[in-house]
């Protein structure tokens, strides 16, 4: 009886996976603009492992580029900085009144064209943690080769929408 009365005073496991609609109660981004699919490991407040499925239906493949389709560097740097603020939201209460803000990208590094087909593996750990900023080091890797990485900075403000500023009357 006493092993009962300790097993039941531990805490339950924390959920380490997530799936896309479990993402999206998280992120605010949508489609086309959601970069990530799935987290497979979570370590909160540390690390984060996530994965982007590429398909030749991403609508940047239209332009980028006609009959070689490559995604944009610029594009895995965002879904790094997703993934990063997957982890660094879900330890926020008040999320749904928050943003996470690019506020700064170092060391970007592009090493292999990611192409339809391929599935990104984002890798992203925390360097520096603060109540509403946070610095991250991410590596999206193809397989076990690295495709890209970037040290990301990123700060929590707040979600309040601003009414559009009044328009002049005098009608000139």
């Amino acid at each position: 009886m006493i092993e009962d009365a300790a097993i039941s005073q531990t805490k339950p496991a924390r959920k380490t996976t997530l799936d896309v609609v479990e993402i999206q109660g998280i992120l605010p981004h949508r489609y086309p603009f959601l970069l990530i699919d799935r987290v497979i490991d979570i370590t909160p407040r540390q690390r984060i492992v996530a994965i982007k499925n590429v398909t030749v239906n991403e609508p940047f493949f239209q332009g980028h580029f006609p009959g070689m389709p490559i995604m944009p560097g610029v594009l895995i740097v965002e879904a790094i900085a997703q993934a990063g603020g997957a982890l660094l939201l879900t330890e926020i209460e008040d999320r749904a009144d928050k943003l996470m803000v690019f506020a700064g990208i170092e060391r970007a590094r592009f090493r292999r064209q990611v192409v339809p087909g391929d599935q990104l593996r984002i890798e992203v750990e925390v360097l520096v943690w603060r109540r509403n900023a946070a610095r991250m080091r991410g590596i999206a890797y193809v397989g076990d080769k690295r495709a890209a990485e970037a040290v990301i900075s990123c700060q929590l403000v707040s979600r309040v929408k601003s009414e559009a500023p009044p328009v002049s009357g005098d009608g000139a």
